[in-house]
């Protein structure tokens, strides 16, 4: 059996639970951005996974990119098609998930010293390709935003994202410290 279906070879995407749209739909622009998302975290989980001092970060984006896995399913569903999810989509992203996120940014706050100035995406490899990952998550956000505006988006779907963004800087300059990498302050043009 191949891979390749040729069902889109006109522009058009099927979407959970039926229907078609335009590759270019709001819909598929929000979940292809949270694909891109969970592939920047599978690179930046790459670039430390054997460091036993990141462990714990490791652990959060294996866990993340299992909760972008279903943000995508959701948000690749229709409001009205939702009832059509199988688990473990259809019980959606845990209500304490952003809440999580927080207590994690929060933690590894203690351990940073607070920012002062702008810094520039950067450090080691492993803190950019997480300011990377930040920017994409970012961008996944505005996505979802866009597409709220239109449709309906999955109840926390937003929230979690935008946290998840502030997770993913926190998590940059925590990476950069324990592995002895110096940020760079934004000291304007010169």
């Amino acid at each position: 059996m191949a891979i390749y279906t040729r069902a889109g070879d006109k522009g058009d995407t099927g979407l959970y639970g039926g229907g078609r749209v335009p590759k270019c739909h709001p819909r598929v622009t929000s979940y292809g951005e949270v694909d891109e998302l969970n592939s920047a975290l599978g690179l930046a989980r790459a670039a430390f996974r054997d460091d036993p001092a990141l462990a714990s970060v490791d652990q959060g984006l294996a866990r993340i990119q299992a909760e972008c896995f279903i943000i995508g399913a959701l948000l690749a569903t229709p409001g009205d098609k939702s009832g059509k999810l199988a688990p473990p989509f259809d019980t959606g992203l845990p209500a304490d998930a952003p809440k999580r996120l927080e207590s994690e940014i929060d933690a590894w706050e203690l351990n940073l010293t607070p920012l002062t100035t702008f810094i520039l995406p950067g450090g080691g490899r492993a803190g950019a390709a997480m300011h990377m990952a930040r920017a994409v998550a970012r961008r996944a956000e505005r996505a979802a935003v866009e597409l709220s505006a239109l449709e309906s988006v999955p109840d926390g779907v937003i929230v979690y994202l935008n946290r998840l963004s502030t997770w993913l800087f926190v998590a940059a300059r925590f990476v950069n410290k324990e592995t002895g990498h110096s940020e760079t302050p934004w000291t304007g043009l010169k």
